[in-house]
């Protein structure tokens, strides 16, 4: 029975980031493996890589996909929020100042 190899799919910048992708990946049955992610811990120097995720060549792909997509929600999902903070902020200001005056200087 021939082995198949672990590919890289995807480096991040600390092991947090590499522990969600990773769990993304299994909420979708892949099996995926994170490595290097304590060198980056213990030695952060630019040097020292961040940790990789590695999965199966036969579900790069798919892995890949699934990064990918989840990783573009996220960015619709922040635009989304800060239009909602920025229509938050307009609302905020009152349309006629009178509506702050007390009964006494009214």
């Amino acid at each position: 029975m021939a082995e198949e190899k672990l590919v890289i799919i995807a480096k991040f910048a600390d092991y947090i980031e590499a522990e969600m992708a990773l769990q993304l990946l299994a909420d979708y049955g892949i099996k995926a493996v994170a490595t290097g992610e304590n060198a980056a811990n213990i030695y952060p120097i630019p040097a020292v890589e961040g940790p990789e995720l590695q999965v199966l060549e036969s579900q790069a792909e798919q892995a890949r996909q699934i990064l990918e997509s989840h990783k573009q929600q996220d960015s619709s999902e922040e635009e989304e929020d800060k239009e909602d903070e920025e229509d938050d902020d307009d609302s905020t200001e009152p349309e006629d100042n009178d509506s702050f005056l007390t009964e006494q200087e009214q």
